[in-house]
């Protein structure tokens, strides 16, 4: 039995939980059971759904003093040889002590300091940034892209096929869309010029049935919100517009040209990577930049050049090969 520590609310949304589902899945291919460890019940339907086990702690999630006492006992109870965390709000003092009661892995891309644990995975493509082999001695490091915790569906695509023009855009915002940006990026746009735009909302996206009523006159644009099987649509897409995170790196295993944008701190050396790179262009940070023109302006240059989505598709495609996941319940199983 393998066991997983994270969490999936409206203040944090669903990104940490989505990677941690795709090492519980992999797992399970492998023949592990996996339960989750959760600070409350958000996340308990998904979990279930997916087929795995959760043990929910009944403690506020950003209480970490809380949470120890907590989980200290749940480690003695179960005899748990070991467990993955994923969470920002961590803190040396609460890895250390749980590491005196089992082994402790930690999926990082922020390097907020050093973590005392014993094994630290950073599939992000800036991780060479944080010269994690100079400060890590008794630690092991599995580090690069090809630790990308993505879906089972996303090992599995074949090369992009990039079409004259685009004609299909998606839109997706992650969990949320605190700044409006989906409403922002199409009033934006020329919508008429495509035969299809699919805006895809999080499922902590508040004004859904709003967006949906102001459009409805515009046949072209279909607007979905918490969509299981979000790898059809950007399969579909001849273009995307996504925020900073793991979508970046879903768009690269299927190979999809894609413009990005950022809303919080932990997003900007993602999507700032991706752009330095000439892989995927960034429009800006919400809080700051005119990110819906520069969107606009991105998907006019990118529509008059086939050549240059073809060549971006394909160094995405190489980045990626959607066998992270896998990887790490590997690790996670064998070592």
């Amino acid at each position: 039995m393998l066991y997983i520590r994270v969490d999936m609310n409206n203040r944090i949304a669903t990104g940490h939980m989505m990677r941690c589902l795709s090492v519980a899945d992999a797992a399970k291919s492998l023949g592990e059971e996996v339960t989750f460890l959760l600070a409350d019940n958000q996340a308990l339907g998904l979990i279930k759904k997916r087929g795995h086990h959760a043990i929910v702690l009944n403690i506020p999630w950003d209480d970490k003093e809380l949470e120890l006492k907590v989980l200290k006992k749940i480690l003695w109870d179960y005899q748990i040889p070991r467990i993955l965390l994923d969470s920002y709000q961590v803190t040396a003092a609460y890895l250390g002590e749980l590491k005196k009661y089992t082994e402790v892995y930690y999926i990082d891309d922020i390097n907020a300091f050093h973590y005392p644990v014993d094994t630290l995975i950073c599939y992000a493509n800036y991780w060479e940034r944080f010269r994690y082999r100079e400060h890590y001695d008794n630690t092991k490091l599995y580090l690069g892209t090809q630790y990308t915790p993505l879906r089972k569906d996303f090992s599995n695509c074949g090369k992009k096929q990039i079409r004259s023009g685009v004609e299909h855009l998606l839109l997706l915002s992650g969990g949320s869309d605190p700044y409006d940006i989906l409403d922002g990026i199409l009033e934006r746009i020329h919508r008429e010029r495509y035969r299809r735009v699919s805006v895809i909302c999080g499922i902590y996206y508040t004004k859904y049935n709003a967006l949906r009523e102001k459009y409805k006159k515009n046949d072209n644009v279909c607007i979905y919100q918490g969509i299981p099987n979000i790898i059809r649509y950007m399969q579909e897409a001849d273009m995307a517009v996504s925020a900073g995170g793991i979508t970046l790196y879903e768009l690269c295993a299927v190979g999809t040209p894609a413009i990005s944008y950022s809303f919080a701190d932990n997003q900007l050396r993602n999507v700032e990577k991706f752009d330095e790179d000439g892989m995927i262009s960034y429009a800006g940070d919400l809080r700051k930049d005119p990110v819906a023109e520069r969107v606009a302006g991105y998907l006019d240059y990118y529509g008059q050049n086939q050549k240059l989505r073809q060549e971006r598709s394909l160094r995405m495609q190489e980045l990626v090969d959607g066998q992270g996941a896998r990887r790490i319940a590997e690790i996670l199983i064998n070592e």
